[in-house]
């Protein structure tokens, strides 16, 4: 019988899970939150993975369970850890990409670079880390935020005011310096549960409207001591948090060169789209080799450059369907990946993927490939 892996959640991140599974002789089965989902192909049952009964009933006859996303509440999570059930990655390391405070302490504990951050419960508190700190910082909500939301850059404690008015009592917000960076990157690492660690290259992420909008890998320019850095944080944190599956570190370079963790995420990430055409083993097949602890592929490029362009929005009349042909046509060397969803406007419906000797020629078509989506 084939290995069943079981994902919570049914978004493009499972969806994309769907071939490498096939490909690897894995059942994969997802609970999807509602019908019509990105990974409705896979989807065996729909629920609220919220609720206990529901998830102990879909995780039943599964070998092992994974995830589309960090949300699924630690309570639910240790009891199916208690019910015996393989979960990867675990409670223990997925509250690190769920909480930011969490998150910071422990990093702060394996001494991973970071920016300076603090806790802050009220005005004051707030009040007191800017004016140690140029006056200006970045405040987050410690869970739930992505994309650019739960993220404000504020100036003054009273921005924050409304953010401080909702949150419960005995809890806190989190404020970190305002970082100079030069650019940003990501590393990515993938650990199996007998610690088997694979990386891949470092890569440089360009934001726009905090939504990943580009992604070159590997990063151009990177001097060797960065790349050296990078891998070996990303696999501190792989090793430190007991991370199984793929692990994506987001970081800031700074102009003095160095390189400073600015968030994580327990799973495949935008990040390592380019690796499902640009690396012999891409992340998506690596994240079930990961959970399913099987050996680990090979992370090695498939050429010298490969460049990710998100399509966000989509076209406002007709289907993405309508504007394939015209993008395969122009663009026959580009690979068109899309999410199964609806345009509107921000909205990550898709992805394209170049890889190139040239990285002006990758990043040409990818945009151009792109924009036939817009």
């Amino acid at each position: 019988m084939a290995l069943r892996v079981g994902v919570i959640g049914g978004g493009q991140l499972a969806r994309m899970m769907i071939a490498p599974a096939v490909e690897l002789g894995l059942d994969l089965r997802v609970l999807a939150e509602g019908e019509g989902m990105s990974a409705q192909l896979a989807a065996t049952a729909v629920g609220d993975y919220h609720d206990l009964e529901t998830v102990r009933a879909f995780v039943a006859d599964v070998d092992v369970v994974t995830f589309d996303h960090e949300h699924v509440p630690q309570d639910i999570l240790r009891a199916l850890v208690a019910d015996g059930v393989a979960v990867h990655p675990g409670p223990d390391a997925l509250q690190f990409a769920q909480d930011k405070l969490v998150m910071r302490a422990r990093l702060a504990d394996l001494g991973v670079p970071q920016p300076d951050w603090a806790a802050v419960a009220s005005e004051q508190e707030l009040q007191s880390f800017l004016d140690a700190h140029d006056g200006q910082g970045v405040v987050k909500t410690p869970r739930g935020g992505y994309d650019g939301k739960g993220v404000r850059v504020v100036r003054a404690a009273s921005d924050a005011r409304d953010w401080f008015a909702a949150v419960p009592a005995g809890e806190a917000l989190l404020v970190e310096e305002l970082v100079p960076f030069v650019r940003e990157l990501a590393q990515q690492v993938a650990r199996r549960p007998s610690g088997e660690i694979a990386a891949y290259p470092v890569v440089e992420t360009v934001q726009r409207d905090g939504v990943c909008a580009e992604v070159i890998a590997p990063a151009p320019a990177a001097a060797e001591r960065l790349v050296e850095v990078a891998e070996s944080i990303g696999i501190r944190i792989a090793e430190g948090l007991g991370v199984t599956g793929m692990l994506a570190v987001e970081l800031f370079e700074t102009d003095d060169e160095r390189i400073l963790v600015n968030e994580l995420a327990m799973r495949p990430h935008n990040s390592g789209h380019w690796s499902q055409d640009g690396a012999v083993t891409g992340q998506f097949e690596q994240h079930l080799r990961a959970v399913a602890d099987l050996p680990l592929g090979s992370t090695a490029p498939r050429a010298p450059w490969s460049v990710m362009v998100n399509i966000l929005g989509g076209p406002a009349e007709g289907g993405l369907g309508e504007r394939f042909a015209s993008a395969m046509v122009a663009h026959p060397e580009a690979k068109i990946h899309t999410y199964g969803k609806d345009p509107r406007p921000g909205r990550k419906v898709g992805h394209v993927n170049v890889s190139s000797s040239d990285l002006d020629d990758a990043v040409y078509v990818a945009r151009a490939a792109a924009a036939h989506f817009a």
